[in-house]
Parts: C-alpha cells; sequence; structure tokens
C-alpha cells in the first residue's frame, strides 16, 4: 500500500515537474520574442538609409570595417548594379544583437521605381526608421514611403541624418514633419553644435550630452552634463516635451497636473504608447556617415518600436473543411476571418515575401508570424494547396547566411527547398492550413519590347524573364498578340534598365535588344450612354441561353484620371426580382471581364459607374453563365456608344537645380506637356515641382545634366491619369 502510495505521489512530483520545466521553457522563448525588434528604413533617395544600415552592423560588431556606399563596401547594396549606380534597388534584409535584443533589419529602396521591394517589406515589418535629410526635410519619395507605411500600420521613429551638413536645421525638419506628414513630431535630442561644428546631442529623457569624436572604432561615444551654453534651450525643450506627450497621454496628463512635470519613467512609456498608436513619431538626429547619434537611435529603436508581442495578431482566411482558429482550437469555417498571435506553440503561419532566384538554387525569405519551423519540416502552401519541405534555414547577413536548426514566431529568416511558393504565398502547417493577404502589387506604367539578339538565345530569355517575374512581382512579361514580341513592363525607365542589365549580367552570353519604352495607357468614359439593352439568346440544342440586361453607363465623379483613372463601381436598382441576386453578380463579372480592352485602343477601362436597371430572365435558359456573357457584351457595345477619353500616366516630378537655371528648366518642363505647380528656393538652388506626363520624361535625364552642367537632380512619384492630346487618341 505504501509503495503504491509512493509510486502515486512520485508520478504526480515527476509530472509537476515536467510541468514546470515546460511552462519555464515556454515563458523563456516568449521572452525572448520580446527582445526582437523587426523593422525596415525608409526614406528618400541619399537621405542616409544604407549609411545608416551600416552604422548599425558597425556598432553591433556584425562588421569590422565601416562600409561606404561611395567606395561599394556596404553590406546591404550587394548587388553588382547597386554598387556601380550608388543606390540600393533590392530590399536587403540583415540581423544583429544589440545590447540583448535581436534586430532584424531590412534597408529598403529609395527610388519610386522600385516602390514595390518597400511595399513588401512593410508588409511583414513591426516598426521603422525613417530617416531625413537635415537640410532637405521630407521629400517627395519619403512622404510616398510614409504613406505605404500608414497603411499598413507600421509604427516609426524619425532619425534627422546629415546634421552636419551645411543648411541643417533641425527644427525645420521637425517643422516640414509636421505640415507634410501630418504625425505630432516629439523631438527628444538638441543638437550640440551646427553643421560642420556639429559633435553630438543633448538627451532631453535623460537631460545629458552625448558627444562623439572621430575615431574609427566603436569607442567614440561620451556622456557628459549638459553643456553650460545649451542648458536654457535644452530645459525649455524638456518643458514643451512634458507639455506636448501630456496632451496626448492621458496618464502623463495626470502626473503632468499633479507635478507640472514629467518622470524619465513616465515620459519614456508614454513615448512608447504614442509610437505603436501612431499618434506621434519620435524624432532623433545625427551624422551616420561621421558615426554620430547611431547609439540613441539603437536605444530609440528598442524603447519604443513594438516586438513581435506587441503587435495585433495576424489575421487570415481559412482553408479547408476545418481549420485551427488559434489557441483554444476552435473551428472555423471556410473563408472566416482567423487571428493568431505569436505563440511559438502555434500553429505555423509564414509569408512569403521575397524570392531571389540564383543558379545555384532559390532562397525564399519567411517572416513567421505564429509557430515553429525545424529543418526537414513537410509545409503547405495555403495559397496553392502545395505541399514544401524544408531543407534548410538561414539567418540573413544580405548576401551571406548563416545555418540555423529552426526559427520561431517573430522571425524573419530564409529557407531553402522551397521550390514553387511565390511572394504572398502563405506557408502554414498542414494541418492548419490559413491565407494571410499577400503584399499589394503595383501595376506596371513603363512597356518595353525584349528580344534576343540570337535566335538560339530565345529559349534563354524566356526563362531569364521568367525568373525575373518570380522575383519581382511587379515585372510583368507578356507576349504581344499582334507582333509576337515579348514585352516586359515595369514601374519606371530604371525598373526596367536595371531588370535587364540584371538579365545579362546573370545569363552569360545572352544578348538582349530592347525596344523604346511606352507607357501603359487607360481609357475612361467622359460622356455616358443611359438604358442601354442587350439580349443575349442563344440555341445550339439541348438547354440553351437567355439574358437580357439593360444598362446605364457614366463617368465617375471627380477628376478624369484620379486614383489610377478612378476604378469602377457597379450597382443595380432592379426592383420586383426581373434580375435575381445571383445573377446581378454574373452581370457584375461580366462587366469587369469587358474592362480588359477598351473601343479606343484596347487598354484596359477604369474611371466609369455601371448601373443595372432593368432585365428579363427565362424560366429554363437564364444561367449565371448567360447573364455574366450578357454583361460583358452589353457593355463592350455601351462603351462603343461613349464619348471615351484615353488617359496616360502622369507623375509629380521635383527637380532641384541652381536659381539660374531655373528658367531653362520651366521651358523644358512646358514642352514637355508639364504643369509646374510651385518653385521653392533652398539657399543658392530652388525646388520646382511640375506633373508631367511620365512618357515625356524618358531620357530627361540625360537633358536635365546637360542643361545644368551635371547640377541638377530630379525625382518622381506616380500622380495617377490624365487625359493625352489627341494625337496620342
Amino acid at each position: 500500500m505504501r509503495t503504491d502510495v509512493r509510486r502515486t505521489h512520485n508520478a504526480v512530483t515527476t509530472t509537476a515537474s515536467t510541468t514546470t520545466a515546460s511552462t519555464a521553457a515556454a515563458a523563456a522563448v516568449l521572452a525572448g520574442i520580446s527582445t526582437v525588434r523587426n523593422l525596415g528604413i525608409l526614406a528618400h533617395v541619399d537621405a542616409g538609409k544604407t549609411t545608416v544600415t551600416e552604422r548599425i552592423l558597425f556598432l553591433a560588431g556584425e562588421t569590422h570595417k565601416r562600409g561606404e556606399v561611395h567606395d561599394g563596401t556596404t553590406v546591404t547594396d550587394c548587388h553588382p548594379q547597386e554598387r556601380e549606380r550608388g543606390i540600393t534597388i533590392f530590399a536587403a534584409a540583415v540581423s544583429c544583437l544589440w545590447e540583448g535584443h535581436r534586430i532584424n533589419l531590412i534597408d529598403t529602396p529609395g527610388h519610386v521605381d522600385f516602390a514595390d521591394e518597400v511595399e513588401r517589406s512593410l508588409r511583414v515589418l513591426d516598426g521603422a526608421v525613417a530617416v531625413f535629410d537635415a537640410v532637405a526635410g521630407v521629400e517627395p519619395q519619403s512622404e510616398s514611403v510614409w504613406r505605404q507605411a500608414d497603411r499598413h500600420g507600421v509604427p516609426r521613429i524619425a532619425f534627422v541624418n546629415k546634421m552636419d551638413r551645411a543648411g541643417a536645421d533641425l527644427d525645420a525638419a521637425v517643422a516640414s514633419i509636421r505640415d507634410r506628414l501630418h504625425p505630432v513630431p516629439l523631438a527628444v535630442q538638441l543638437p550640440v553644435g551646427r553643421e560642420g561644428d556639429f559633435t553630438g546631442v543633448v538627451d532631453l529623457l535623460t537631460m545629458r550630452a552625448l558627444t562623439w569624436d572621430d575615431g574609427p572604432g566603436r569607442d567614440g561615444l561620451r556622456e557628459g552634463p549638459v553643456p553650460e551654453e545649451l542648458r536654457a534651450e535644452a530645459e525649455h525643450r524638456r518643458r514643451r516635451l512634458d507639455e506636448a506627450v501630456a496632451g496626448l497621454h492621458p496618464a502623463a496628463l495626470e502626473e503632468y497636473y499633479e507635478h507640472t512635470a514629467l518622470s524619465t519613467a513616465t515620459l519614456a512609456a508614454a513615448l512608447r504608447d504614442l509610437t505603436h498608436s501612431g499618434e506621434a513619431v519620435v524624432v532623433l538626429c545625427g551624422s551616420a556617415y561621421r558615426n554620430r547619434g547611431v547609439e540613441p537611435l539603437l536605444a530609440a529603436v528598442t524603447a519604443y518600436l513594438p516586438s513581435p508581442l506587441d503587435v495585433p495578431a495576424v489575421r487570415g482566411s481559412a482553408v479547408g473543411a476545418a481549420c485551427s482558429g488559434g489557441a483554444a482550437g476552435a473551428e472555423s469555417s471556410q473563408g472566416a476571418e482567423v487571428e493568431r498571435a505569436a505563440d511559438p506553440a502555434g500553429p505555423l503561419t509564414a509569408l512569403v515575401f521575397k524570392v531571389n532566384v540564383t543558379a545555384s538554387g532559390r532562397l525564399t525569405y519567411l517572416r513567421l508570424y505564429t509557430g515553429t519551423l525545424r529543418k526537414g519540416d513537410t509545409v503547405l502552401d495555403a495559397t496553392t494547396g502545395r505541399t514544401e519541405r524544408i531543407a534548410r534555414i538561414l539567418r540573413v547577413q544580405a548576401d551571406s547566411h548563416t545555418e540555423t536548426d529552426s526559427a520561431v514566431a517573430g522571425d524573419i529568416v530564409a529557407v531553402i527547398g522551397v521550390k514553387a511558393a511565390r511572394t504572398g504565398a502563405t506557408l502554414c502547417a498542414p494541418g492548419s492550413p490559413l491565407v494571410l493577404e499577400p503584399p499589394v502589387t503595383a501595376e506596371p506604367v513603363v512597356t518595353v519590347a525584349v528580344e534576343a539578339r540570337r535566335s538560339v538565345d530565345t529559349d534563354r530569355l524566356a526563362v531569364a524573364l521568367a525568373r525575373l517575374a518570380e522575383e519581382d512581382p511587379s515585372l510583368v512579361v507578356r507576349t504581344d498578340p499582334e507582333t509576337g514580341q515579348r514585352v516586359l513592363s515595369g514601374l519606371g525607365e530604371l525598373h526596367l534598365e536595371v531588370a535587364v542589365e540584371k538579365i545579362r549580367r546573370d545569363h552569360n552570353g545572352l544578348e538582349v535588344t530592347v525596344g523604346r519604352p511606352q507607357v501603359a495607357h487607360r481609357e475612361t468614359v467622359e460622356r455616358g450612354v443611359t438604358g442601354h439593352v442587350h439580349r443575349h439568346v442563344k440555341q445550339d440544342g439541348g438547354a440553351g441561353q437567355f439574358a437580357q440586361v439593360v444598362i446605364d453607363v457614366a463617368p465617375l465623379d471627380g477628376p478624369v484620371g484620379a486614383q489610377e483613372g478612378g476604378g469602377f463601381v457597379f450597382a443595380s436598382t432592379v426592383t420586383g426580382g426581373r434580375v435575381p441576386k445571383e445573377y446581378v453578380q454574373a452581370v457584375e463579372a461580366g462587366c469587369r471581364d469587358a474592362l480588359a480592352e477598351g473601343p479606343l485602343g484596347g487598354h484596359p477601362v477604369t474611371g466609369l459607374r455601371v448601373t443595372l436597371t432593368d432585365g428579363a430572365t427565362h424560366s429554363k435558359d437564364s444561367s449565371d453563365l448567360a447573364f455574366r456573357t450578357a454583361g460583358r457584351t452589353a457593355l463592350r457595345d455601351a462603351l462603343r456608344a461613349c464619348r471615351m477619353v484615353l488617359l496616360e500616366p502622369v507623375v509629380e516630378v521635383t527637380v532641384t537645380v541652381p536659381q539660374e537655371a531655373v528658367g531653362g528648366v520651366l521651358g523644358d518642363l512646358a514642352a514637355r506637356r508639364g504643369r509646374v505647380q510651385g518653385s521653392d528656393p533652398h539657399g543658392a538652388a530652388a525646388a520646382v515641382t511640375a506633373v508631367v506626363p511620365l512618357a515625356e520624361l524618358f531620357g530627361y535625364a540625360t537633358a536635365l545634366r546637360s542643361r545644368t552642367q551635371g547640377r541638377g537632380t530630379f525625382t518622381t512619384r506616380p500622380a495617377g491619369y490624365a487625359p493625352a492630346p489627341a494625337a496620342a487618341r
């Protein structure tokens, strides 16, 4: 009897110990996830994103020498074209450790032609550092990437870079953030010195001065009291910071009312909350090139930006008859929305956000949202239903990798062995399928014809183009049905130039001929029609097809070409059940089919409203197919009766030139059918803003250099579509 009791007692003790050990292990894993920061570096071209990334890697001990963009020695700009052009083209992931935190960092491109790389990166990031030029402030592309981050709800902190340049002004940069981006900027630092004499910052939270020398090592940081000449200004700015935070944060407001000041702990906690909610953005400053201000930036990243445990649970659509819905194991029906938190013990859920196909293999980049991925696991591509086997898991350091046996929720890794998953695919546990929303891919606006110079290379070119489209979903490859040529479409002239050069470099001996770039036109309705009747009748033995529809076609409200032509709206005002609801949906599907080719030149149609006003059915011969066919044919016929307008893509151009060259630049923009919107002086230079048809900007870089003796620069960002001149129609 005593032996049985002893055995029971030992069993209970062992079970309790095992449970305690499991709980402790799970807690340790969660604690590890809480120290992860997945962030991106966002900015306009030449604001210093890559240099900031290089300094982070250097200070974290991942590199032993500071890489320089102008020398082509950076870690993240590892592609030969990036080093030759001096710009970031491909988003590069790196990882480092900083004071007990793992920082997974993605250096994103700043050029508008590569905005799709930024979009895919933001889809998987938890936070971001927006880098601004201390002289220029908010520039066009920095505004664009900020709006992209807004759409994804990514918390940000701001870093005003190049404080050592002539004309650098932190207050002006902060004002441009407030005026153009509209968050509440909260500057937590005061510069020590101006322009070339910039040596450090005053931390307004701790009221300590941080200064750096120009030594090559990592030990250049010096901490000390606030310089006497800056003490009054620092105290004034700290009071303003306390007031601004108290006005935004309820807990801080209570302490401020009680003590007329905020403690360092309360202020730091409030800044973290405001960063997570997006109500405010913490602003720091420095000079990454001179290695000044990077340590406080890293401290702000770990203090204010969220970990994978702090962001909302990822949402997806259930696949299959029943899917696990989370920790509780609840079942969800097909298509139901399911939430999964960052739990390493949960069912695996990961999103493919980048694919890199090389001659030596295929790298698939993943963001793990839930679960644990181990080498040798079999996973399900929920998008296609295909299973894949994970051969290797790699920690990524741009173009170098370190192998690991597993990855957990919150990690960003690359895997080898996945053969078919495309960008945007969801990889998950076979028993718990879930489809996550893929990144949005931008529509191509520029097209070139691409041919192999030698006929024997035609098949090689087809393989090369397919590989390009697999790596970059914003590149579209098709065959022109009239000419039989292969056509490559992308987001800009530079985008296509880089793609073609990549083909030449990656496929030795493959000579390619490229046609003149062409823009992607659209068609829209200027004046519509009402009461257009179409009857579809088909009888070929057996059950026939019958459908009758009456539609009105009208242009959408608002300016022509807004939001890429204004889109498409379908509505039904049919009463009395003359067209059943399921057939109304079929009519809408048919109308969407008809939008693929317009009557002017076979371009996609956009910017119109179609209303189904009446119709008729047959008791036996009506079907979804019949009404879809009727909707498609009715809209095609109606568009021929409408007054149509051809649209062309336009871009907002910001040209920065010396003051003496402004007149010539304005005349050149007018000759290119540009509409000048303003000219802002910046010292000895001026920034001219205009809206110009994209087709008129091919070769503009060379023309601008010639007109300004190489001193002019320009940037662009998409501005939708506008009516093309009559000669183009």
